[in-house]
């Protein structure tokens, strides 16, 4: 573990990565024919930029952020507030400060674009009145992990209320069992990050070990090495246990694929090719965890690598800006991000209250 990166270095950079990543991304967004992106934007975005007129976002203005950075906001307003995760709390907020601003279309709503999940949760709570925790749809992508990494950050040092915490509220919006697990593995990657782990090919490893452990959630019958169990071993409980751990193996194998001299990406903007352009979570986590390590110290190639890929390149900035925020830390986030970032002051002292509370939390857990 290296430990040359404060504490709340590490939480902030995360929060304020994921901020940057949403917003870098808001010109740029959702551009699948990658001729038109440099038409429009040129052979490589550096920077904020406006949305061209009829695409997305396109009544939001450079250095903004999307639906999915408001929401974030209300999460660690939130988490700042109560001190820890309050879901009667955050579901408060979305019912009076998002939802009666939808109308269940696509193109409308804070940020100027409201996703497919976001709109069956409305559509659920405001049209027919259901209560949350009845308001999850069937949607495929990262959308919780954009609110969620909030408690990935907060509870880093508690692996197994991270993994409680998280499932729980990406149960009010998503409720496919392989989304879910696919995000409380993010989240559980993001935990270990904030606590000085690297993203390389030992992480996994040690999510296994808290697997093994009973502290994550995973089912899992080899042992460390992925050898076979010996027979007469018991199957391990699978109630409330999400059923394989193989969500947790990505990262790892992203980070080898990413330091092997054999296997190159280049420019490294074409892992959106690679692994997939669309919003899916099993396209956008393997593009993010694989930009996150190979640039774990350069704030700035990773995003703008995750942004000039095209596509759903705003979730894949905001993960690998929350990813490699944790691992460079706030210092290593260029000041022109931080300049250009519309409502920079608040954001950063949500980030700042939310490191104190993340240490606070490790050191009564060392006492």
């Amino acid at each position: 573990m290296t430990n040359t990166i404060t504490q709340e270095e590490r939480v902030t950079g995360a929060i304020m990565g994921a901020f940057i990543g949403d917003a870098l991304a808001l010109g740029p967004h959702w551009y699948y024919d990658l001729a038109e992106l440099r038409r429009d934007y040129g052979e490589w975005i550096t920077d904020y930029t406006d949305p061209k007129p009829g695409r997305y976002h396109s009544d939001r203005k450079a250095g903004q952020l999307s639906q999915a950075g408001i929401i974030l906001t209300l999460m660690l307003e939130s988490l700042v507030e109560h001190g820890g995760y309050h879901e009667a709390d955050f579901c408060r907020r979305m019912d009076g400060e998002l939802f009666p601003f939808l109308d269940g279309t696509p193109m409308n709503g804070p940020g100027g674009y409201t996703s497919q999940s976001i709109r069956e949760a409305w559509r659920r709570r405001v049209e027919q009145k259901l209560p949350w925790g009845q308001t999850g749809g069937h949607a495929d992508d990262t959308e919780a992990i954009e609110r969620t990494l909030a408690l990935a950050v907060r509870y880093a040092f508690r692996p197994t209320e991270l993994a409680t915490i998280v499932a729980n509220n990406t149960r009010l919006t998503q409720t496919d069992d392989t989304v879910i697990s696919m995000t409380v593995a993010y989240a559980a990657v993001l935990g270990m990050l904030v606590q000085g782990h690297a993203l390389d090919k030992t992480l996994s490893g040690k999510l296994m070990r808290l697997v093994k452990t009973g502290k994550l959630p995973f089912h899992a019958v080899t042992f460390g090495d992925f050898q076979p169990p010996n027979p007469g071993d018991p199957d391990p409980p699978r109630a409330g246990r999400f059923a394989s751990p193989d969500a947790l193996l990505t990262p790892s194998y992203m980070a080898e694929a990413a330091a092997d001299a054999n296997i190159r990406i280049e420019p490294a903007w074409k892992v959106s090719i690679v692994y997939g352009m669309p919003c899916a979570i099993y396209h956008q986590l393997p593009a993010a965890y694989y930009l996150a390590a190979r640039f774990q110290n350069d704030f700035e190639s990773a995003v703008l690598h995750a942004v000039n890929g095209g596509g759903q390149n705003q979730a894949r900035a905001i993960l690998t800006g929350a990813l490699v925020g944790a691992q460079a830390g706030f210092s290593a986030i260029p000041k022109r991000f931080l300049d250009g970032l519309e409502d920079l002051d608040k954001l950063e002292q949500l980030a700042t209250a939310l490191a104190s509370q993340v240490n606070d939390d490790k050191e009564a857990i060392k006492n």
